[in-house]
């Protein structure tokens, strides 16, 4: 009789990977990573003035938010003049002040006259 070498494929498999993992060790111990210079940055225009006038005529978009809330469509579209909606804040908190929908600061609602 022939002896025949059976090998367990797992026991394959593992020693593939060990072998792949060996080599990378191997890689990235040859592999040094040298520190990038870069040169200092400085203004070299002489002026200290930040001049804003490119951007001072860019229109945009203010809005003030005074709260949120989820509701689904059948309750959106039984809304009408006098309906209550409960909103995600309290009378008197801070409301959002949003540019361009970034929220920038918040302040609160007065009344005049």
């Amino acid at each position: 009789m022939s002896e025949e070498k059976t090998t367990d494929p797992n026991e394959a498999l593992a020693d593939e990977w060990a072998a792949a993992l060996d080599e990378q060790d191997e890689n990235e111990s040859e592999e040094k990573a040298a520190a990038a210079s870069f040169d200092e940055l400085r203004d070299e225009s002489g002026n200290d003035a930040v001049n804003m006038d490119a951007i001072l005529d860019v229109p945009v978009t203010i809005s003030m938010e005074i709260g949120r809330t989820k509701i689904n469509i059948r309750n959106l579209l039984q809304l009408n003049q006098g309906s209550v909606v409960e909103l995600d804040r309290l009378a008197g908190e801070p409301m959002d002040v949003l540019v361009n929908g970034t929220l920038i600061a918040q302040g609160e609602v007065v009344v005049v006259n």
